[in-house]
């Protein structure tokens, strides 16, 4: 699957290449995550010491969710942020806030809302990032990625792990034939959205950044307080989410080869993730490929089946054609 024409490449290359010495006008649609300002800090202040150079945070859509607590108790302190210290402009529907930036960040915490929210982001022909969940359902993060491709329009999402130099680091280190990884993380579940979706994106993202794609199967064990969901690649090798709620939590990721086993030993924050993100709107290549992110995505809604099943094992295919691949 191509996410863009080549041709799109070469027009967002133009682009912004002919204006290099003005930043990018960036545009936020949702202002219910910790990670709009966040993000702001980063692009917008210059005397921040992690100031991430190339684009500015201008304009934003509001967004929100009133029936998830996280959204509905943090928006309006989150938009006081962007307002009053950063000069974002509010908008009140999508369409504008494209006609008056260069690049998306679809930041609503609600991945319910992403595929309606990201179709005047296409209509617009607008590069646009989607923060973690891409979708509440494998079915959705389906059609975002065909919407994408049919209207060509960069599009791409991942978790800031992914970017995160000590996972970074396990990823690229030789430990002659790799045999499986372990990865643990939060998992904290939120009722309108499959489990793993919503904060398991984290430590599963990890876990395919170290083993990279080819999940054939997934089985999942689940109590209150832990899931472990194990993958089995095409090749043999064992992939593990260890997900934590009710306890004290922590990200890691482990891989085992035939030469060692290499732990990681440091940590990270969204600069990678941030500095990935503007060299997308610089080229409008995607650093994750759509099939890859949705192989994730697939591999979270087999362990949502697999608990349904008890824990028999379900293979990434079945639910791909369920969610009508």
């Amino acid at each position: 699957m191509r996410l863009f024409p080549a041709a799109a490449c070469l027009f967002f290359i133009f682009a912004f290449s002919a204006t290099a010495d003005e930043p990018i006008r960036i545009g936020i649609i949702g202002l219910d995550t910790s990670h709009v300002v966040a993000f702001t800090k980063q692009f917008n202040d210059l005397d921040n010491p992690k100031n991430v150079p190339g684009a500015r945070v201008v304009a934003a859509y509001k967004g929100g969710s009133p029936d998830i607590a996280s959204s509905a108790d943090r928006i309006d302190g989150f938009t006081e942020t962007l307002v009053n210290d950063f000069g974002v402009q509010l908008y009140d529907d999508i369409p504008t806030l494209c006609e008056n930036v260069d690049a998306i960040l679809l930041e609503s915490v609600d991945g319910r809302k992403h595929l309606e929210q990201v179709r005047p982001v296409f209509k617009a022909g607008l590069p646009v990032f989607i923060d973690k969940p891409v979708a509440a359902s494998l079915e959705d993060a389906l059609s975002i990625y065909r919407l994408a491709r049919e209207s060509g329009t960069p599009c791409w999402s991942a978790s800031s792990l992914r970017f995160r130099p000590g996972v970074v680091a396990i990823a690229e280190a030789d430990a002659g034939e790799v045999r499986g990884a372990f990865s643990y993380g939060p998992a904290s579940i939120e009722p309108t959205h499959p489990d793993l979706f919503w904060y398991g994106i984290h430590p599963t993202e990890g876990l395919f950044t170290v083993l990279g794609p080819g999940c054939v199967s997934v089985s999942r064990t689940h109590t209150e307080d832990t899931d472990v969901v194990t993958g089995v690649w095409k090749n043999g090798v064992v992939g593990v989410v260890y997900g934590q709620r009710n306890q004290k939590t922590g990200f890691k990721v482990t891989k085992f080869g035939t030469k060692k086993i290499v732990e990681q030993t440091e940590g990270g924050d969204y600069t990678g993730m941030l500095e990935a993100i503007i060299q997308f709107f610089q080229t409008g290549i995607p650093p994750v490929s759509a099939e890859d992110t949705l192989e994730i995505y697939a591999f979270m809604e087999a362990a949502d089946e697999s608990k349904r099943r008890g824990g028999s094992p379900v293979t990434i295919e079945e639910v791909m054609n369920t969610a009508g691949k």
